[in-house]
């Protein structure tokens, strides 16, 4: 690309201008929706240095997300994006970068061997490019969809954020190779939901839950766990908030955290605060799985709606919690310590409904899973019209908000509502999930569920680098594919979730073996795993396998909070008829591209030095 000729340049600078003028409005706008005290109300460290800060927010009006991006000690330019897993190839990128004799922002791709191309339709457009004293503050939007080929389309759901930083002047925008940049990725959800933020009762208390001060261990990753307890008889509270609590000057190593209870049966709970994974962890806190609040990098605080509030403390609650912090500590810094933790706002004042936790998906059993080399093998878990006819009161439960969990090879994940055989609506989609990204979030819409309907969740695998099919179960290496929905009002439904029937899948297994010449264990002895491990991974036995499980009977597990099955029969359950599903969201291009400009914007920066 040719540095542009003097009459470009001043073609830019009048669009610089028009812009600056049009961010007024701009922000005008978005305070309305925004908290006053800023028009960017979500904010992220981008790299574990602090180099970059990214805020920004959201115009659904407009289809339109507004991004500031805050970049310190500026060299000679850098790169912002997104892309489908966080690669900083084939991704979709603005760039702001230097030559002798100026500064470009411009809109690129990158291909797949991450070389960078100037993008030929500029969706990313720079509203203001100004030096503050804490270094080059860059204000810039993006409609959520663009139908450009080389955009990535934001939606609901995870986004992967890429940037690499330019140490020296180039001499074209296609100089650039990403693989030769100090890059990163950092995740979070851009599409926040715009819910108004209910008033909290007037006597409202709050209680830390915070790690001791903890030595961050001098390691990539490390879950820390940490276990308190409730006063002596502290009685039963309602919920009605939560937010974080994070140790400054950590901001980009605290990557999430979750408060858990305890389960009720156990009068005591050793203390224990230390990683997850250390053997001298006491197997009492594997059965402190209540999930009471979770955060994740990038949310603010979490509200319960005005009418419900989750349940905590009295008699059958256990006074015994667990924080878990998920540090994420790419640089391996040494010597940090930490007390981040989750602030609960809690009331004494009982709402009208308790707040529910119900548990979706596929049980966790060996009977599903995902053969080797797969790049998107789908399993669906069922919560029947059965069982919600049986265990929902006839007027219904309200979903507000919903947290998606797999292992390690989940990439997306879905529920799906279903009444009289069809599909109406969604009720939570991630289509870049991500295993080390899991929060609690509202949805943008209340869904109404009524006896008689039939959620439907379906998780998508890829096990390219897996030799052995992974089955399902509670280790890291099997599978899980769960939704935690929760809801009001609390009914005796704890978990509506589904797996093949058992005879059915030894029924694929003797099939096997009478098709292929090397011999499947079918014999009783062998677990279920050790069948998997023994089938040769053709593509008949790849493609009978996914048969099998779009259309054999199902195991239901309709189970109150105490394990128990609802009375009925559960085995054997046909799969429910779907006669009419959803279509794929499909992206909406904007109407009008007259702001938009057909080349780099020149800035004046100064030396492009920090």
């Amino acid at each position: 690309m040719k540095v542009p000729s003097p009459s470009a340049r001043e073609a830019a600078s009048m669009y610089g201008t028009a812009v600056a003028v049009f961010l007024v409005i701009v922000v005008a706008a978005l305070q309305g929706s925004a908290p006053a005290e800023s028009p960017f109300p979500f904010h992220i460290p981008l790299d574990p240095e602090g180099t970059l800060e990214l805020s920004w927010n959201v115009s659904y009006a407009q289809e339109t997300v507004y991004f500031q991006l805050l970049v310190r000690e500026l060299k000679a330019g850098v790169l912002f994006g997104m892309s489908d897993r966080g690669e900083l190839e084939n991704a979709d990128l603005v760039v702001l970068w230097t030559d002798r004799d100026g500064a470009y922002f411009g809109d690129a791709w990158s291909d797949q061997k991450g070389q960078v191309h100037l993008d030929s339709q500029q969706d990313y457009q720079l509203l203001r490019a100004q030096r503050t004293p804490e270094g080059l503050c860059l204000l810039f939007k993006r409609p959520f969809g663009t139908c450009d080929p080389n955009d990535y389309l934001i939606e609901d759901g995870t986004v992967h954020l890429v940037y690499g930083l330019l140490e020296e002047p180039l001499q074209s925008l296609e100089a650039i190779n990403t693989s030769g940049l100090r890059t990163g990725l950092q995740r979070v959800q851009l599409l926040k939901p715009s819910i108004p933020q209910p008033a909290l009762p007037a006597d409202t208390r709050t209680m830390e839950i915070r790690a001791p001060d903890v030595l961050i261990p001098g390691q990539q990753t490390t879950y820390w766990c940490y276990i308190t307890e409730l006063p002596d008889g502290f009685p039963q509270h309602h919920i009605v908030m939560y937010e974080p609590i994070v140790t400054e000057g950590n901001e980009a190593l605290v990557h999430h955290m979750e408060v858990f209870q305890c389960a009720a049966e156990f009068e005591s709970v050793p203390h224990f605060s230390g990683p997850c994974d250390s053997k001298m962890k006491p197997q009492r806190l594997n059965y402190c799985r209540h999930v009471l609040a979770a955060w994740a990098l990038g949310a603010k605080a979490f509200y319960y709606p005005e009418e419900a509030g989750l349940a905590f403390g009295g008699p059958g609650s256990s006074r015994f919690l667990r924080l878990e912090v998920h540090y994420h500590n790419p640089l391996v810094i040494k010597g940090r310590r930490d007390s981040s933790g989750i602030r609960l706002y809690y009331t004494a004042t009982l709402r009208r409904f308790d707040a529910g936790i119900m548990e979706l998906g596929l049980v966790y059993t060996p009977v599903m899973a995902v053969p080797p080399q797969e790049t998107a093998f789908v399993l669906t878990g069922y919560c029947t019209d059965k069982c919600t006819q049986l265990a929902l009161p006839p007027s219904g439960i309200h979903i507000f908000a919903s947290q998606l969990h797999t292992h390690l090879t989940g990439r997306k994940v879905v529920t799906v509502l279903a009444r009289d055989g069809r599909e109406t609506e969604v009720v939570n989609r991630d289509s870049h999930y991500s295993p080390h990204f899991q929060e609690i979030r509202m949805l943008r819409k209340v869904v109404s569920v009524h006896p008689g309907d039939v959620l439907i969740t379906s998780c998508t695998y890829n096990t390219e680098d897996r030799r052995l099919a992974t089955v399902g179960g509670f280790g890291i290496l099997e599978e899980m594919c769960v939704n935690y929905v929760h809801y009001y009002p609390q009914t005796q439904l704890e978990l509506c979730k589904s797996a093949v029937d058992p005879g059915f899948l030894q029924k694929y297994f003797h099939l096997v073996n009478r098709f292929n010449s090397e011999e499947v264990c079918t014999c009783p002895q062998a677990s279920v795993p050790e069948q998997f491990a023994s089938v040769p991974w053709n593509s008949f036995n790849r493609e009978v396998l996914k048969a099998l499980y779009g259309f054999a009977p199902i195991s239901m597990h309709c189970n109150k909070s105490s394990a128990v099955r609802f009375q009925g029969e559960w085995d054997r359950q046909p799969l429910p008829e779907i006669v009419s599903r959803l279509e794929e969201p499909t992206p909406h291009c904007p109407a009008s591209r007259a702001q938009s400009p057909t080349g780099p914007t020149v800035l004046s920066i100064g030396e492009g030095k920090g």
